[in-house]
């Protein structure tokens, strides 16, 4: 290992942390120094480097192809020198338990069937994450994310929870029995989609939306689900979060895509797990196993 190219700590970490921040004011709070110190941190990181890691060419700071490159690497080292540390001192353990899902798999999946969690596990601290964007697993951050697509993803180890496609449904009372071969058919109803980005994207990007002659109504996942029961619009959601739904005639099935080992993942960092983020895996993956042996009473 040549230690000699390797340039000063401190200028490798103040470049860190901005990076992770985009802001420098924001990287000398994380750091506990001036953003003056963290300017001139990453200047003294250029001159040693002798390569521009930052564009200023801008209103604000942006990173240049090679700052984004030192970026992702140092984002790994650090993240595996503080897990290391926070493992040898006991901290892991402390730390609270951070998963990231989405809005809607919160809503419809998890939160129903969390108390059993809690209740084998009293001692573990969670926190629940419905974000609609992709987060960054890291040692200091997300221990769990679960996610909807098809995989593999790149740095991250992902398992399937849970196989289920998306659906286009609709209450018999809003569309009636006819059969709707042409999406384009649908546009005649009103349709209730769900804030940012979610499962149904991706669908949306593939198939685009009708334009609805009645509207469309943007609505958090949990109402856009209660809306489209009762009988407010067309929606489009995973299978598995209606399963019920449609058994007992509450929404009819208008539309599948069927595409092979689309689903849930278990998303996890290809390390050794602590404790606490094992027990929710495996908790998980019994949840799973059931969901699939029992659809509907899912």
């Amino acid at each position: 290992m040549n230690w000699r190219s390797l340039p000063p700590l401190a200028a490798l970490r103040a470049f860190s942390a901005f990076a992770e921040t985009r802001n420098i004011v924001a990287a000398g709070d994380a750091l506990g120094v001036s953003h003056a110190a963290i300017s001139q941190q990453l200047r003294a990181l250029e001159g040693h480097l002798d390569v521009s890691l930052l564009d200023r060419t801008g209103r604000s700071l942006e990173l240049t192809r090679a700052g984004a490159q030192l970026a992702d690497a140092l984002r790994a080292g650090f993240s595996g020198m503080i897990e290391a540390v926070e493992e040898i001192t006991g901290q892991q353990d402390a730390r609270p338990l951070h998963i990231s899902v989405t809005p809607t798999f919160a809503a419809s999946w998890l939160m129903p069937r969390l108390p059993k969690f809690r209740a084998a596990h009293p001692k573990v601290d969670l926190m629940i994450d419905p974000s609609p964007h992709v987060v960054t697993l890291g040692a200091d951050g997300i221990d769990v994310a679960v996610r909807y697509g098809v995989g593999p993803w790149d740095g991250v180890t992902a398992e399937m929870l849970l196989q289920s496609p998306m659906v286009v449904v609709a209450a018999p009372s809003l569309v009636g029995s006819a059969a709707f071969d042409d999406l384009a058919d649908l546009a005649k109803f009103p349709w209730l989609e769900e804030f940012g980005t979610s499962e149904a994207s991706a669908w949306h990007r593939r198939f685009g939306v009708p334009r609805a002659e009645l509207g469309m109504v943007q609505v958090p996942g949990n109402l856009m689900l209660d809306g489209a029961r009762d009988g407010q619009g067309v929606a489009v959601t995973v299978r598995e979060f209606v399963a019920r739904d449609i058994a007992a005639g509450r929404l009819r099935v208008l539309h599948t895509e069927n595409i092979p080992n689309a689903g849930y993942h278990i998303v996890t960092r290809p390390t050794v797990l602590r404790p606490a983020v094992k027990a929710f895996v495996v908790w998980l993956r019994k949840e799973g196993r059931d969901a699939a042996l029992n659809p509907d009473q899912s």
